[in-house]
This record gives structure tokens, C-alpha cells and sequence, in this order.
């Protein structure tokens, strides 16, 4: 409160300051629109009637996938306890391509292209929810296992995965082999827009969920014991998070494929620049340090380089450089 003081009264006026959180996510969102507004706008040519619809489904998808993938990694670091883990480490990727590997070499190349994109975007849904669903319900709720056990687990299951996808592709035809090596890579510039409307809905479903469980999540990041200390249900908010999780990490790996560190990427910078754990202040802003750098850097990429190179690979690098530095903090300490 400031004081201004006059000849008969003293008028005391309010002084707001916002807090460090609060002031980083109105930073981000700004940043953010910016992002959105440069994309849509620099480089249009022709009539925006065209322009609009075009890049709109576009940059809709890339908000998706990068709201699904922030908020899933800061849901398993939360269930997990451990801020050098995230759902693709787990084996997603692998069985992504696993998924894309097995119609193709059992139905033929024809099954990506003839097969109802509807069936095949639900078929990927239902079968990576299922995986991680039976999964992560093993690792964490029936007892509470180590962490060494689930870094264990995570690599045998991408190994697994990763032994049947390359005995399948060596006896594939080469010609199928070429075709299908293109669904390996995350490309955010060939987003699959036709199940937009579906995918935002389940997206929509489960951010309302997540809302609800904001308070429990700040508990649950406490620990497994403090949690059950201060009164939290551990068996159902887990089971409900890693449900949760899996839903936004299988429309985000059928939209535009697998992503191993970018979620560890925006997940790291959320933590440090917001200086809490609570998770009302994290989620936004890893949600929107996600829209930053899909948004912004897939308008560079287009407008900048045109296409020279691809986003994913610039920040799977850079998410990697990350999880480098984490794993050694960790060993230091």
C-alpha cells in the first residue's frame, strides 16, 4: 500500500504487484499470441478466406499436441515423483511404431492408405491407452515400486518393441519398408487434421478432470506416503492421472507420431521459471512454453529456412541436451 498524503487527507492508494508465477505466465501467453499471430500472418498470399481455414486447422493442431504432450509429462513426473521421466522414455515410441510397423507387414502397404482413417486413429488410441494403461496400473498402483525397476521396465519394453519392429521390417518388402520409414519421425508440418474435432473433445474430457484434481496433484507431488498422511486416495488419483496420461499421449502420438524429450523439454523450463511445484502455475506454463516452440518454430522453419530442416529433430536435440544435464545434476547431488 503507497500513502499519498494532502493538506487535510490521506489517500491511501493500492499498489499491485504481481507475483513471480502470475507474471511468468502473462510473459508466456503474450509470447504465446504472438507466436499464433505470426504464424497465421507472415508469408499470406491470396485471399484470407483460403488462408485462414488452412492455416487455422493447422496451427489448431499444433496447440493440441502441444498442450497434450506438456501436460501428460508433467502428470507422470507428478505420479512418478521423478522430473527426468516422461511417458516416452516408458516405451511409447517404440510401440507407436511398432503399431505402424504391424499393418503394415500382416495387411500390406495398402492398410495405411486403404484403412478408414477413423479405424486407424482409434485403433492407435485404444491400443496405446490399453498398453500404458496395464503398464503404468503395475508399476505404481498396485504397490509402489523403485525407480530403478521402472527405468528397467521402460528399457526392456522399448527393447521388445524395438526387436519386433526390426525382425518385421528385414523381411518386409523394401519397397513397403520406404513407404512406412516416413511414419517413424514426429512432422508437425503434416498434422492429421481430419480427427481434429474428436481428439479436441476426449482433450476437452479430460482437462475438466484435470481441473478438478489440480489440489491433489500439488499432494500427490509430495510423495507416496505424505499423500496417504494428509488423506489422498493414492490407488485412485494414480490410476486416474496415469489414465489421464494416456488418453493425451495417444492422441498426441496419432497426430503427428512419436516425441521422446520435448515434453521433458517445456517441462523442465515450466518448473524453472515459475520457481513452484504448484501445479496451477506449471501445467499453463508448460502448456504455453509447448505452444511457443511448436508454434513459433514451426512458422521459422516454414517462413525462415522454407523447409530446410525438421522441427522435430531440432527439439528432440535440444530435449535431449536437457535430460543429459538432469541425469548428471541428479548424479552430483
Amino acid at each position: 500500500m503507497t500513502t499519498i498524503a494532502s493538506d487535510d487527507t490521506q489517500v491511501v492508494a493500492p499498489r499491485f504487484k504481481l507475483s513471480r508465477p502470475a507474471l511468468v505466465l502473462l510473459i508466456l501467453s503474450a509470447l504465446a499470441v504472438v507466436s499464433v499471430v505470426c504464424f497465421m500472418t507472415i508469408g499470406a498470399k491470396g485471399s484470407w478466406s483460403f488462408v485462414i481455414p488452412f492455416r487455422g486447422r493447422k496451427l489448431l493442431g499444433l496447440i493440441l499436441v502441444a498442450y497434450s504432450v506438456a501436460v501428460s509429462t508433467v502428470m507422470f513426473q507428478t505420479a512418478t515423483n521423478n522430473r527426468i521421466l516422461t511417458p516416452s522414455i516408458m516405451g511409447f515410441d517404440q510401440l507407436y511404431v511398432l503399431l505402424q510397423t504391424s499393418l503394415v507387414f500382416f495387411f500390406g502397404i495398402g492398410s495405411l492408405v486403404s484403412l478408414d482413417p477413423t479405424v486407424h486413429f482409434t485403433l492407435e488410441v485404444v491400443v496405446m491407452v490399453g498398453f500404458a494403461s496395464l503398464l503404468f496400473s503395475w508399476l505404481f498402483v498396485w504397490q509402489e515400486r523403485s525407480l530403478h525397476l521402472l527405468v528397467l521396465v521402460g528399457i526392456v519394453f522399448g527393447i521388445m518393441f524395438r526387436s519386433l519392429i526390426l525382425f518385421m521390417q528385414r523381411i518386409m518388402d523394401p519397397n513397403a519398408f520406404n513407404v512406412l520409414q516416413d511414419t517413424f519421425f514426429a512432422s508437425f508440418s503434416r498434422i492429421d487434421t481430419q480427427h481434429m474435432l474428436f481428439a479436441y473433445v476426449i482433450t476437452g474430457i479430460v482437462s475438466v478432470f484435470i481441473v478438478r484434481m489440480l489440489p491433489v496433484f500439488d499432494v500427490l507431488n509430495l510423495g507416496r506416503a505424505n499423500a496417504i498422511n494428509l488423506g489422498v486416495n493414492y490407488r485412485r488419483s494414480i490410476t486416474s492421472m496415469l489414465m489421464m496420461i494416456s488418453v493425451l499421449v495417444a492422441i498426441s502420438a496419432a497426430l503427428v507420431g512419436p516425441v521422446t524429450f520435448f515434453g521433458l523439454l517445456v517441462a523442465s523450463l515450466a518448473h524453472s521459471l515459475v520457481g513452484t511445484s504448484r501445479h496451477k502455475y506449471v501445467l499453463p506454463a508448460a502448456a504455453l512454453l509447448a505452444i511457443i516452440c511448436l508454434v513459433g518454430g514451426q512458422t521459422i522453419l516454414e517462413r525462415v529456412f522454407e523447409f530446410d530442416t525438421a522441427l522435430s529433430i531440432i527439439i528432440e536435440f535440444l530435449g535431449g541436451i536437457v535430460f543429459i544435464m538432469l541425469v548428471l545434476r541428479r548424479m552430483a547431488r
